[in-house]
């Protein structure tokens, strides 16, 4: 939900009502389109964005072994969002992005963006994507990367989900909504480990990037994930990740930064690839297995 008119919608659902009043809040009544308070991860300094979709700060630091992270503040806190309050009416003509998330190419008319080259993958596939990222840096040495995984983002993967999830290619149906209602019995421990055994699928393909990325490399997240954590102003156990709710473990991200080498000579160019040449049936499949409603 986006907004007034979905407000109605809610009503009928106590809890979809108390999670709107904690968004108009947020959202200072709906006249803030994205999180004015969060960076431009564009006008930061990197050559290689690492981007894990949905990871908390807390989370990325209780897992990983990382040294000296530190933590920004999002311009989303769902991928929408962050698309919006990043990419919009930009010429990144410095950029190639690689991604899994299909949130760009739906959006890229309204936002009016381009980028050098946008290249599109598989998002149960991680390694794929490293493969993706590495191939770019050779064609395009010249440009910044920008690196878009979908792990920890659901659908959970790992013995946790196996153990008590339904299957990979079923989660994708309101999971969340599901668990909040209760029609998922799932305990927000049970919930957290399958978060964290997800957010441990994607960190080898992390740290290969990180060894084999020159110049300096940024591992951060789009936005965080709602685990049964209490939001504000009205104090409700909520779950996922929703536009307009600017709760910390929602806009609190990760900002791990490593430099490898000597950094690369950055030079914009007219875009190469033609972000239309994605199908819209694609984008919106892949969004559905995400579980956004489109």
């Amino acid at each position: 939900m986006y907004g007034l008119s979905e407000l109605k919608e809610a009503l009928s659902n106590p809890h979809l009502v108390l999670r709107e009043l904690n968004r108009a809040y947020h959202r200072r009544l709906y006249t803030r389109p994205y999180n004015t308070d969060g960076i431009d991860i564009f006008e930061a300094d990197w050559d290689n964005l690492i981007i894990l979709d949905a990871c908390r700060y807390d989370t990325f630091c209780e897992v990983t072994d990382f040294e000296g992270v530190e933590s920004r503040i999002s311009r989303g806190a769902a991928t929408p969002e962050f698309v919006r309050g990043n990419f919009a009416g930009k010429d990144l003509h410095d950029v190639v992005y690689a991604t899994t998330n299909s949130w760009y190419f739906r959006l890229n008319e309204e936002i009016d963006t381009e980028v050098h080259a946008a290249l599109y993958g598989d998002q149960s596939d991680p390694p794929e994507l490293t493969e993706t990222a590495l191939g770019a840096l050779d064609e395009y040495p010249n440009k910044r990367l920008l690196i878009h995984f979908i792990p920890p983002h659901h659908p959970f993967k790992g013995p946790t989900a196996d153990r008590v999830f339904p299957s990979y290619e079923e989660q994708s149906d309101a999971l969340f909504e599901r668990i909040q209602q209760g029609e998922l019995d799932i305990d927000d421990e049970t919930l957290r480990q399958a978060y964290v055994e997800n957010l441990e699928w994607v960190l080898p393909e992390v740290h290969r990037l990180l060894d084999e990325l020159d110049g300096k490399t940024v591992v951060t997240a789009d936005h965080g994930e709602l685990l049964g954590d209490r939001t504000a102003p009205v104090p409700i156990a909520d779950y996922g990740h929703h536009v307009g709710l600017y709760d910390e473990h929602l806009v609190r991200v990760p900002w791990y930064e490593s430099t490898n080498g000597t950094r690369r000579r950055i030079v914009p160019e007219p875009p190469v690839s033609d972000e239309a040449e994605v199908g819209q049936e694609k984008v919106d499949q892949r969004l559905r297995e995400l579980g956004y409603k489109v």
